[in-house]
């Protein structure tokens, strides 16, 4: 049932990394030994949109990549992602944006980027291959615990305020309209609550919920997108439950399973003595989910008693 989600995935993976070259369906479809027609007969039934479409999508989205943190000339920008002309780029800048590259250039506010497409997921995976999957015991590890000082800063997001997790919000909310604006913001994120740091926070019946969104400066005063709020939260230290990078596919749901196991029980009066309590009214829980890179970790706030 999800084979082609394991082949369009890998399909979008190769169009990413060679989105330069002007990549052609028949070289697509080669990629996952399909015919061109029946390719694009599947990616347009699990992506919900031709590959012409994400492909040129993809491509403006670089291009605005680009107009934003480079001095590369509009014209050169436009011909190495794939547009005849400048005109032609501005065309579609304007009609997917809705302003110029150049009044883009000149001013980056956010923008509904298409983001690079996930397609296949462990859930998938699991399913796919159960028959010979066995979870990577001898490498998954216990979860660590650690202290972190985060300073003082914005968070520009979507507070849900029915979600508890992150499959529950991305119900109630676009993915790739939300994402698509993080990723607009990425010149302007936090250095350590990065874009799409997401987490928990309670509200005031004591209930965790979820958010989603980027940390900003705490000197940010830029624009909001529509359906996002900022709030300031003061500098805290905070414990962070971790677990280092891991297979995704494999080993995603033992991994957060342990993790927030572990979290979301810590006896707080087992750390250092007890000397520390929790600062969850003041400052909200993160979450940082990059697999391949730090792993997986829960950050929750504490302040000295």
């Amino acid at each position: 049932m999800y084979e082609w989600n394991e082949a369009i995935q890998k399909m979008i993976d190769w169009i990413e990394t060679n989105i330069t070259e002007n990549p052609t369906l028949p070289q697509m479809s080669e990629q996952i030994g399909y015919s061109p027609y029946y390719c694009s007969v599947q990616f347009h039934k699990i992506c919900g949109m031709t590959i012409k479409n994400y492909v040129s999508g993809r491509r403006l989205a670089l291009a605005a990549v680009a107009l934003r943190d480079t001095d590369e000339r509009i014209i050169d920008i436009a011909v190495k992602y794939g547009f005849s002309s400048q005109e032609a780029l501005t065309r579609a800048f304007r009609s997917l944006f809705g302003c110029t590259p150049a009044a883009y250039r000149r001013k980056p506010a956010p923008v509904p980027l298409p983001i690079y497409k996930t397609i296949f997921f462990p859930e998938h995976y699991q399913k796919l291959h159960k028959g010979e999957l066995k979870m990577s015991n001898n490498t998954l590890l216990d979860p660590t615990v650690r202290i972190q000082y985060i300073p003082a800063h914005k968070y520009m997001g979507i507070w849900d305020t029915k979600a508890e997790n992150y499959c529950d919000f991305w119900g109630n909310h676009n993915c790739d309209t939300v994402c698509g604006i993080i990723d607009s913001l990425s010149n302007v994120c936090d250095p350590i609550v990065t874009g799409h740091t997401a987490g928990w926070y309670y509200n005031e019946m004591g209930e965790r919920k979820y958010f989603y969104g980027t940390g900003v400066p705490a000197d940010y005063c830029g624009a909001v997108p529509d359906g996002f709020e900022i709030r300031e939260f003061p500098a805290s230290y905070y414990l962070v439950f971790s677990h280092p990078p891991f297979d995704f596919l494999k080993d995603n749901g033992e991994v957060m399973g342990k993790v927030e196991n572990l979290a979301w029980n810590y006896n707080i009066d087992e750390y250092c003595g007890g000397k520390w309590t929790w600062n969850e009214q003041a400052c909200q829980c993160y979450q940082r989910h990059y697999p391949e890179g730090i792993g997986y970790e829960i950050l929750r706030p504490v302040k000295m008693k």
